[in-house]
């Protein structure tokens, strides 16, 4: 099948907006590259393996590639994604250049080149991410593994915004935790909060390719009856349901986390502070270091007590906590 490509130069700071942009769009799969320098040591101290080639993609930039069906009118989409990255000056967000081309390519050119890449990756003390392609053998009784086929548009665990929630995650979990998971994408954070002990995660997406992906996910993983994944526009499906049975968990929480942008984030953190217990937790990643502030002020606006700001190259999570 000939696909049609179109590819986005940006800055490493727009690329979760402009990915969205292009889901919504009607993209069959989103693939992103950023910057890499395979000359810069890398931290193995917990036998982390994957491969990346080197790039001439400078430092803060990246190129976003969206794959289109045939009969796709691409001159639309194209316009629509035009104007809405030109929006984003409106949330101080920097898209640079936002050059946009197009191509046709070939199904096999894209779809499957980029697993070679993927290896199973150690997160944390206790978390691998395995592809459901590869083999591996956990090191230890207390090594948890997440089986994973993101389907190339969603969270792998090699971004820093879902490495870094996932260790945050793994200092915050406690057994029997029930938690909310805004924004689920691939349904890795879910799915690595059950691994850490948590007994029911409602993971809530507001992309339905998003939705499908982790449904698949947690089926790999075998955690049907520990997770519930459920389309909805960020908390909007909790409201009059809090004695819900559908919603797997049973309000208010322990733990919600979010790994999405900091305007988002500064969109519903009141109802997340709503959603938790007394003593319970936010953890709010996908924050790019400009706007740690902002963020800061937000959060404790609402009642939140900042308890960590974690840091993973440019990228921010914060622990805070209901009082």
């Amino acid at each position: 099948m000939i696909w049609t490509e179109i590819t986005i130069h940006t800055t490493e700071e727009a690329v979760e907006m402009i990915s969205n942009f292009l889901h919504e769009s009607g993209a069959g799969g989103v693939t992103i590259d950023e910057h890499v320098d395979n000359s810069k040591p890398r931290d193995t101290s917990l036998g982390q393996w994957f491969e990346i080639p080197p790039n001439d993609i400078p430092e803060g930039e990246a190129k976003i590639s969206g794959y289109f069906r045939e009969g796709i009118n691409i001159e639309e989409v194209i316009q629509v994604i035009t104007e809405r990255i030109a929006e984003l000056k409106d949330y101080n967000i920097d898209a640079g250049k936002a050059t946009i081309t197009s191509k046709p390519v070939h199904e096999d050119d894209w779809a499957n080149n980029w697993k070679q890449y993927f290896k199973p990756l150690r997160v944390s003390e206790r978390l691998t991410i395995k592809p459901t392609w590869e083999e591996y053998t956990p090191e230890s009784p207390e090594e948890k593994i997440i089986e994973l086929d993101p389907g190339m548009a969603f969270g792998t665990g090699t971004h820093p915004t879902t490495s870094l929630c996932l260790r945050t995650l793994e200092s915050v979990i406690q057994e029997g935790d029930e938690v909310i998971d805004v924004g689920t994408g691939s349904g890795i954070l879910a799915i690595g909060a059950c691994q850490l002990g948590a007994s029911r995660v409602l993971a809530l997406d507001l992309d339905p390719v998003a939705v499908s992906s982790a449904t698949e996910n947690v089926k790999l993983n075998n955690l049907e009856d520990e997770i519930t994944v459920i389309e909805s526009d960020l908390l909007s499906v909790i409201k009059g349901e809090e004695m819900s049975s559908s919603l797997g968990v049973q309000l208010p929480v322990r733990v919600v986390v979010a790994n999405i942008l900091a305007e988002i984030i500064l969109m519903f953190h009141g109802d997340v502070y709503e959603a938790l217990q007394p003593g319970g937790y936010f953890i709010a990643s996908g924050i790019y270091k400009n706007k740690v502030e902002v963020v800061e002020a937000g959060l404790t606006d609402v009642g939140f007590e900042i308890v960590e700001i974690n840091r993973d190259e440019d990228w921010v999570a914060f622990v805070a906590r209901k009082r």
